[in-house]
């Protein structure tokens, strides 16, 4: 365990407790407000509730846990995970549902990494160690295209490319309802949720978050929409969309209809990654690349038409 000790900066004042440990030491909101109840965050040398509000200037007292341990990457066969293309520098996978996009603490479930080290796929880059390659994320529960750096090079290029918003990112998405404009843009900051640390919402103070929305398909209870994302925050298009009144059907962490859901047959959101163009990072060239939808996603697009 080490002892941090900061005085809080004036862009935390006001804040809760826990929240502020949360932003300044980087831990997520549930291991802040642990550490709170358990007497190790002072202000000022007293503890105090996690709700109560800091203010600017005041003396903030951190004992934080050793770091965990580093999470192993296990070659493990992943059913389901395609290699739609790969070269020395890149591999592009279709990743099913049910797939982290690497290793982390607290998911036992398969991963891409683990399941590219089953193919023998090597992964040569400076990245943390759990993590190498992986240059953007898909959610579990989200299938589609995702790239994944093979080399030094390619890994720092994409880096750059996805944080400078020159990749371009496609998604499908079903939602309920009828948007209205059929087409548009959602303009939302993003933060965490502040009572629910698993998931986030459209928040003041968040991080600046724009989705690009067009209406492709309209039926009695639901819309297909095109979407490209201009960011790429957590949950951004589940979050924004819910935000709208217009949840992911199937999404019932961000309050879509489970009578619809199971309807159509679904356990997840309608959520997939269409398609990803960027320039190699080696050639230079434009490369894109498209998924089709997985069957229960097909089956629940063709279930509404049916019903339309």
């Amino acid at each position: 365990m080490s002892t941090r000790s900061v005085p809080v900066p004036d862009g935390l004042d006001g804040l809760r407790l826990d929240q502020a440990v949360s932003r300044l030491f980087g831990l997520s909101r549930s291991a802040a407000a642990a550490l709170v109840e358990a007497g190790d965050a002072l202000v000022d040398g007293v503890p105090r509730p996690k709700a109560d509000k800091v203010s600017a200037g005041s003396w903030l007292e951190v004992h934080l846990p050793a770091p965990p341990s580093v999470v192993e990457v296990v070659p493990q066969a992943v059913p389901g995970l395609r290699v739609v293309y790969a070269d020395d520098d890149i591999v592009v996978v279709d990743k099913p549902v049910g797939v982290a996009a690497h290793p982390s603490p607290g998911w036992t479930g398969p991963t891409v990494i683990g399941g590219l080290a089953a193919i023998g796929h090597r992964i040569s880059t400076s990245g943390a160690a759990e993590r190498q390659g992986v240059v953007h994320r898909l959610d579990v529960g989200t299938t589609g295209v995702m790239v994944v750096a093979k080399s030094e090079q390619a890994y720092t290029v994409l880096k750059r490319a996805f944080k400078e918003r020159e990749v371009e990112k496609r998604y499908h998405a079903v939602v309920q309802g009828h948007l209205d404009p059929l087409r548009g843009t959602i303009d939302a900051p993003i933060d965490r949720h502040p009572t629910h640390d698993y998931k986030w919402a459209v928040m003041s103070g968040g991080r600046p978050s724009v989705t690009h929305y067009d209406t492709l398909e309209a039926f009695p209870s639901a819309s297909l929409v095109d979407v490209r994302l201009e960011t790429g925050r957590t949950h951004q298009i589940r979050v924004h969309f819910s935000a709208m009144r217009h949840p992911c059907v199937g999404d019932l962490t961000y309050g879509a209809d489970p009578t619809l859901a199971a309807r159509l047959g679904l356990s997840r959101q309608w959520l997939h990654a269409r398609a990803l163009s960027f320039l190699h990072p080696r050639t230079g060239e434009e490369v894109r690349f498209v998924s089709d939808y997985p069957g229960d996603l097909a089956h629940a697009l063709n279930t509404l038409r049916d019903a339309a």
